[in-house]
């Protein structure tokens, strides 16, 4: 089997199909694509960076001379583990590992599965195809942002976009930062600010802890995760940084950059409350209200989907990964969001299923109780993650911060009032007639950051996307593409 080219620029067009293909190099990827290679399978791990471990792995580029990248990241040990051994399956021949290679569409074609991807940097880019028996994604999630006046300053950051300013580039957005919006990354984004110097004077989150209250059986089942939470709160309290909850950011001031933000308290729907509203002087913002799954691939495939308690909409996987689509399993944030353990535990578990369908009747010794363990590990992570998912699920009222003239889609700058005139108006019931209305969503991002905003106010439920690329693709690609798969 031929290992990874040397130059991830050049085109790969293995001669023969791989057992699995992976898609997404992140915590669940690695896990299933080093687990698959384990039991037998020869497999190709795709993936858009240039080095393993996603977005919760974001190594310093080597230039910086990082002398502890583990000291940034929490569970680094399950990672290094890992990476040890894709690197060790790799050089056996085991793993073709693909950095660089964005898969845009998955093509189904004689029993087969046929990976289209776009290879390595502009102005080198390169097409790349991988043919696999079985497709495993894990393409991970993406950061959810509600608008408000003043995000798109300079200086407005995503909570996420921020700790990947710390781990990829050891810089910080500001040196006075607000850290605002709801979920438990915030507090791990706050602390991680703080520890490398920065002036954190609030974290505001718009959810209430007591939220919590009704899931404390899936609390006490995770103790690891209520010890992780309490290390969190002890990193605030030594850096004297505020929690501030049931509170937003309302509006973010400046000129040329933020200068200060207004935070109001809410009620239980998120609504901003009259007479609570305050200045806090800061030169950045990390905001961000949890994170979407990414679900372009599996959607084009016609993967089914279904609402999360969170309002995010998720992949639909039975007990063992697979998708609705035979032939195609996910694991990880695709399937709901719920954070490196589980996506380890939920890669593992594909991997065995992948082999076993695949290879029925040859299963490795003890291959069953450890299916076993990891389907037990999996419901009980699972339990919290949607606990905390439920916890912080935004309210119906925060479109309430938004004036009409305040920008909604950043690439078209279509402004909250234009989208209510569209649905109060105009007689648009759904995000998609908005966006022939006012070209909310048609930009750039084609409506990744603004989706969830355009639907609220629209006043529809969020709906999976539906794309048939993933992502911008050359012209000459498509025209390279055999007559069959197009």
């Amino acid at each position: 089997m031929p290992t990874s080219p040397s130059d991830p620029a050049e085109p790969f067009r293995p001669a023969e199909p791989v057992d699995l293909a992976v898609v997404g190099a992140g915590p669940a990827g690695l896990a299933a694509a080093v687990t698959a290679a384990g039991l037998g399978l020869r497999v190709a791990l795709l993936d858009a960076g240039d080095r393993p471990g996603g977005q919760f792995y974001r190594h310093p580029a080597p230039g910086l001379g990082a002398d502890r990248p583990e000291a940034l990241h929490h569970g680094w040990a399950e990672f290094a583990t890992r990476e040890a051994a894709l690197r060790a399956h790799e050089s056996a021949g085991r793993i073709t590992y693909l950095p660089l290679h964005h898969v845009w569409t998955v093509v189904a074609k004689e029993g087969d599965w046929t990976l289209h991807a776009v290879a390595g940097h502009v102005p080198d880019e390169r097409a790349a195809a991988v043919t696999a028996r079985a497709v495993l994604i894990a393409t991970g999630a993406y950061e959810r942002q509600l608008p408000f006046p003043g995000w798109t300053l300079p200086g407005v950051v995503g909570a996420g976009g921020a700790q990947a300013m710390l781990k990829g580039g050891l810089v910080l957005p500001g040196r006075r930062v607000v850290v605002a919006g709801s979920g438990p990354l915030l507090l791990a984004v706050a602390g991680s600010l703080a520890a490398a110097g920065a002036a954190v004077p609030a974290v505001v989150e718009a959810a209430a802890y007591t939220a919590y209250a009704g899931r404390v059986p899936a609390l006490l089942r995770n103790p690891g995760k209520l010890v992780e939470a309490a290390a969190y709160g002890g990193a605030l309290a030594r850096h004297h940084v505020r929690l501030l909850t049931r509170h937003a950011v309302t509006e973010a001031h400046g000129t040329d950059r933020i200068e200060a933000v207004t935070v109001a308290r809410l009620d239980r729907d998120w609504r901003p409350l009259p007479g609570t509203a305050r200045r806090i002087p800061c030169d950045a913002l990390a905001v961000g209200h949890g994170l979407v799954p990414q679900l372009e691939l599996a959607t084009g495939l016609g993967c089914a989907t279904r609402p999360g308690p969170d309002a995010a909409v998720a992949l639909e996987v039975d007990a063992l990964q697979r998708t609705s689509v035979p032939g195609v399993w996910s694991a990880g944030e695709t399937g709901g969001i719920g954070g490196a353990q589980l996506a380890l535990t939920e890669g593992e578990l594909a991997a065995h299923s992948v082999a076993a369908a695949l290879h029925p009747g040859q299963a490795a010794p003890g291959a069953d109780r450890r299916v076993e363990r990891l389907a037990r590990r999996r419901a009980r992570l699972r339990a919290f993650a949607d606990a905390m998912a439920a916890a912080h699920r935004p309210g119906d009222g925060w479109t309430g911060w938004l004036r009409d003239d305040a920008v909604v889609c950043r690439c078209e700058e279509v402004p909250a009032g234009r989208i209510r005139e569209a649905a109060q108006d105009l007689g648009a019931r759904d995000a998609r007639t908005v966006k022939l209305l006012t070209r909310a969503g048609m930009g750039w991002c084609q409506g990744r950051m603004c989706g969830p905003a355009v639907a609220a106010l629209a006043g529809q439920e969020p709906a999976a996307d539906r794309r048939p690329f993933s992502c911008p693709v050359p012209l000459s690609h498509l025209a390279e593409l055999p007559a069959t798969d197009r």
